[in-house]
Parts: structure tokens; C-alpha cells; sequence
């Protein structure tokens, strides 16, 4: 059996997002981590000889304070996707002008902070809606990569609102972030989306296992190793065995708090995993790469779309929002 393709990819969420995400106060002044986290990023991939796709916020693209750090990305090999201008998770509730000139001002931010046009979009908060397919669509953006197939949503937003300090009208504004548990139902393989207008656009979703729907990026394993490392290295192979035996090529997701620790952003406490320090989490930032490297070929967003984009036999979906 070939190795085939894992496309391996990081959500360049910054500190003001999680912040503002939260409720905290302060996110306004736009505090960031980007100049200490981006070169550590870096340097650990570079360790393990690999490139990769970074998904860029806008407004962090805008501030001279992220740019020789951004700069350093595609000047490493690396290539950069749109996520975002603003970050918020309910983009799914945008009206249509809105999210153009929310793909467009952020596309426009990235590429002039960094040289490179992005050709990927994932939504923050795995947020998205038909408008935006067809606003990507139209900007022709090579794919999407915003669905996240699990039945966790519920989950996820229920632990969201027991932490975060918000107002009963951002808990209405917020009442389907992270989606309903019928986005376990959506496919793991990548497919077309089957836009009104007869265009079709890609989508890779970010894998979970296949069968279970149960996800397996860095941030879960992460917390797993919390209690056992032996048991993180146990899930992470019985995902990439059951993608092997469903012919799944994984997307793998990786997040900035996947090799921060508290002492850089104590502000961040609250996150999940946020008391294993950085040393240990760059340990196991590298475990799990090479435990997906002896398996599959880890390469960019762009190279796999590429590739499956190349084949034929892609399904074709109408989208519809989970409710």
C-alpha cells in the first residue's frame, strides 16, 4: 500500500482572538503572540523537515508587529490559507456583503504582509455557510477546509459557555458554534461542493476518525497525554490505522496553544491542555508529526488539493447547514 498524503496545517489563532472569543476584557487592544510563537513553530518544523499550510487572520496580517514574523513563514517554505479578517466563529451568520469584504479584506492583509495570495479559506470556529462557499467560489479560492465531521459540537460548546463570560446576547450570537451533532453525519474523504450557480469548489474537511467521527488533531492529543502519553500514541495510530483501512488521506490540524504553554499566554489558562509546559508539548508536538510521517507523506494544503483534485470519482454535495 503507497503512503500517500496527509496535508498537515495550523490555525494561526492569536491571543486576542481566544480572548475575544472568551469574553476576556483587553482583547481589543489586539494583544498578540505571533513574534515568540511563529519562530518556535518553525524551528519544530524545520526539525522534522516539513511544510506547511498557515491559516492567517487578517487583522494580525495588518499589524507591524506580526509582519517580519509572518514575512518569516513563506520565507521558510511554507504557504499561507485566509482565516479570516476578524476571527469570530459565528461567521455563519454574516450577511452576504459582509462576508465578501471579510474574505476579500483579509485576502488582501495576507497578501501584502507576506507576498504570497492565499488559495485555501478555513472558517475560524469551523464556521462557514453556502454564502461563503460562494464567495470563495468566486474569488477562486483552490478549496475550503472549514467542516470538522465529529459529533463533539454539543460538547464543545457546552464546556465554551461554562467558561467564558458572556452576555445573554452573545450566547444568542454564539448558539450554534462549533455546529450540531449532525456534523458527524458529513463526509471525512474531501468532495465538491455543488454551489447553486453550477460552481463546484473542494472542501477537505479536517479528518476525524473514520467510523467513530472521534477527532484527533494535536490539541486532543494533547490532552490525552495529560494523562498518559502511552495512550496518546495509542489513539493517534488507531486513527491513522482505521484512515488506512477506509482509505482516508488525513488533514491534520495543528493550533498555536499545541506548543505554548501558560507561561507564555497566561492569559489562556482556561484552554484545555494549557497546564502541560512548552518543553513537553514541543516533545510531543514532534512525537505526533513523526508518528503521522511513518505513515503518509505530510505536505502542504495546496499539494493535496492538487492531487485530489487530479483524480476522479469526488462526490458532490449540496451545502446545507446542520441544524
Amino acid at each position: 500500500m503507497s503512503r500517500g498524503y496527509c496535508s498537515v496545517s495550523l490555525d494561526l489563532d492569536n491571543l486576542w482572538s481566544y480572548m475575544k472569543t472568551h469574553g476576556d476584557p483587553g482583547w481589543e487592544a489586539r494583544p498578540t503572540y505571533l513574534p515568540k510563537f511563529i519562530p518556535r513553530a518553525l524551528d519544530a518544523l524545520a526539525r522534522r523537515g516539513i511544510t506547511i499550510t498557515f491559516f492567517i487572520v487578517g487583522l494580525d496580517a495588518e499589524r507591524p508587529e506580526n509582519a517580519d514574523a509572518l514575512r518569516s513563514i513563506v520565507q521558510a517554505g511554507h504557504e499561507v490559507g485566509n482565516h479570516s479578517h476578524e476571527h469570530e466563529p459565528w461567521l455563519h451568520t454574516y450577511e452576504p456583503s459582509a462576508l465578501e469584504a471579510e474574505i476579500r479584506t483579509a485576502e488582501e492583509a495576507i497578501h501584502s504582509a507576506t507576498g504570497q495570495r492565499p488559495m485555501g479559506f478555513r472558517g475560524p470556529g469551523f464556521s462557514w455557510s453556502p454564502t461563503l462557499l460562494g464567495v470563495l467560489a468566486g474569488r477562486a479560492y483552490l478549496y475550503d477546509a472549514s467542516t470538522f465531521p465529529s459529533f463533539l459540537g454539543p460538547l464543545a460548546r457546552q464546556y465554551y459557555f461554562r467558561t467564558a463570560k458572556l452576555s445573554a446576547e452573545d450566547r444568542r450570537q454564539r448558539e450554534m458554534l462549533f455546529g450540531s451533532v449532525r456534523e458527524g453525519l458529513r463526509p471525512n474523504q474531501p468532495y465538491y461542493w455543488q454551489l447553486p450557480d453550477g460552481h463546484k469548489l473542494l472542501e477537505i474537511p479536517v479528518t476525524t476518525m473514520p467510523y467513530l467521527k472521534a477527532p484527533f488533531h494535536l490539541s486532543y492529543l494533547l490532552f490525552l497525554a495529560r494523562y498518559s502519553e502511552k495512550a496518546m500514541e495509542a489513539y493517534l495510530k488507531l486513527a491513522i490505522g482505521l484512515c488506512r483501512f477506509a482509505d482516508v488521506e488525513p488533514s491534520f490540524l495543528l493550533h498555536p496553544l499545541d506548543l505554548l504553554g501558560a507561561e507564555d499566554a497566561p492569559e489562556l489558562r482556561f484552554f484545555p491542555g494549557m497546564d502541560i509546559g512548552r518543553e513537553k508539548k514541543a516533545r510531543l508536538f514532534d512525537r505526533a508529526l513523526a508518528i503521522l510521517g511513518d505513515h503518509f507523506e505530510l505536505v502542504r494544503m495546496s499539494t493535496h488539493a492538487r492531487s485530489i483534485l487530479s483524480r476522479h470519482g469526488l462526490s458532490s454535495h449540496v451545502p446545507v447547514l446542520a441544524s
